[in-house]
């Protein structure tokens, strides 16, 4: 995979999770135009694998989840046509995270600003230390955000918590964090890796068919409530019934014992 002169971006499995590592810690984490064009790649290559059940993402070190796209690189891609093509390099990297199948879990220790508050967003959970800290800082630079950006966090937040982040540029702390919607759960420092370690297990030790079928639903009810295509659900969720790991699931109540779904 890419690996950038500054920074970069890290995958390892450990059993059936996956675990993607925001590396620049240095730099609290901040991504470079390619850290940011690596999203994708890593995120396909953890849905593709048929070991893995869920997708955990976090930053190096105890300090930061991300603080950001790395300022120093604002002159060289925040201008004309370089702004353009960064924001596409943006666009696509959370358009992949949003587009995975398997549960996505942002796991935030420390800051997490600007995109890679996006980014986090962009996670189907967040789970975050009491050290955590959220912002997006765009009307304190006088950048546009996309409002391709703000559907995920309508799907979080209401609209006008969302106003209020985007208005204000302030920094929310992971209480306020919780209590707006943006955290799922908010726990100590010393237990964030265990605690969300707990929870990926938890939902990794379900059946993969039906998780699937749930998140695609719940996006696609957020994303287009109007129009929604049901047909194309009620497929999935037929696909469950019509599955291995069902009668497993049935087999295993009978015999008061726990599943071991396998995905088919």
């Amino acid at each position: 995979m890419t690996t950038p002169t500054a920074g970069r971006l890290r995958s390892r499995t450990n059993g059936a999770l996956a675990w993607i590592t925001i590396d620049n810690e240095p730099r609290l984490n901040a991504f470079t135009r390619d850290m940011w064009a690596a999203v994708p790649e890593h995120f396909a290559a953890a849905d593709n694998d048929p070991d893995v059940r869920v997708i955990i993402v976090t930053g190096a070190g105890s300090k930061a989840f991300s603080a950001g796209a790395d300022i120093s690189e604002f002159g060289n891609n925040r201008t004309g046509a370089a702004a353009r093509a960064y924001d596409e390099i943006n666009h696509a990297a959370y358009e992949a995270i949003l587009n995975t199948g398997k549960p996505t879990i942002a796991m935030v220790n420390g800051y997490c600003f600007g995109g890679a508050c996006e980014l986090a967003i962009c996670c189907d959970m967040r789970i975050g230390s009491d050290t955590a800290s959220f912002s997006v800082p765009s009307a304190k630079l006088s950048l546009g955000y996309n409002p391709r950006w703000i559907k995920p966090m309508l799907a979080v937040m209401t609209a006008a918590k969302v106003k209020e982040m985007l208005f204000t540029g302030r920094r929310y702390l992971a209480a306020e964090a919780l209590a707006m919607g943006l955290l799922n759960a908010q726990v100590s420092a010393e237990t964030l890796e265990a605690e969300t370690t707990r929870l990926a297990n938890e939902i990794a030790a379900n059946a993969p068919l039906s998780i699937r079928a749930a998140k695609a639903s719940v996006d696609a009810l957020v994303a287009h409530p109007e129009s929604v295509d049901l047909a194309a659900l009620d497929a999935k969720v037929l696909a469950c019934f019509d599955s291995e790991d069902f009668k497993e699931g049935a087999q295993a109540f009978l015999e008061k014992r726990k599943p071991v779904f396998r995905g088919k």
